[in-house]
């Protein structure tokens, strides 16, 4: 990488082993693959976030994370799911698009405030930039994220 690529370059945790990886700004959406296990960086689907993979996604990548926090008995949320996927298809390379089970995942609900679902949360290194609940419509997702970008 030349000094230019490297001061334009982000890092971009994979969906796949969330290690780190530094991209150009300009190679985004050239189908950049995961240096260490070969996956590709954008899948154009929302990945599953946990305690486990979160802290890399959330603070340490450079791109803005929205995140759909849900639940598997929750109707609204069944019925965004869809929704969610397609704008993600849209969003990416920009954002990455990560789904939270309320459930399984207590605490990263709590961690975030979480009171109803589905609740969308844009955040960018570590910090919440905005929050809506309540289900959307893909075209609205993608409007409410982009206004919403830093």
């Amino acid at each position: 990488m030349t000094d230019a690529q490297t001061s334009d370059a982000l890092i971009v945790a994979c969906p796949v082993d969330s290690a780190l990886n530094r991209v150009p700004r300009g190679r985004l959406a050239a189908e950049p693959r995961c240096g260490t296990c070969k996956s590709l960086l954008f899948t154009g689907k929302p990945m599953v976030l946990t305690a486990d993979n979160f802290d890399r996604h959330a603070t340490r990548s450079d791109l803005p994370l929205l995140i759909d926090f849900w639940a598997a008995w929750c109707g609204p949320c069944q019925a965004m799911a869809p929704a969610f996927a397609t704008a993600a298809g849209k969003l990416e390379p920009a954002v990455r698009l990560g789904k939270i089970d309320t459930e399984a995942q207590q605490t990263l609900a709590a961690r975030y405030k979480i009171r109803s679902i589905p609740c969308l949360v844009l955040i960018h290194k570590g910090r919440e930039i905005a929050r809506h609940a309540g289900a959307m419509p893909a075209d609205a997702i993608i409007a409410w994220t982009r206004q919403n970008l830093p």
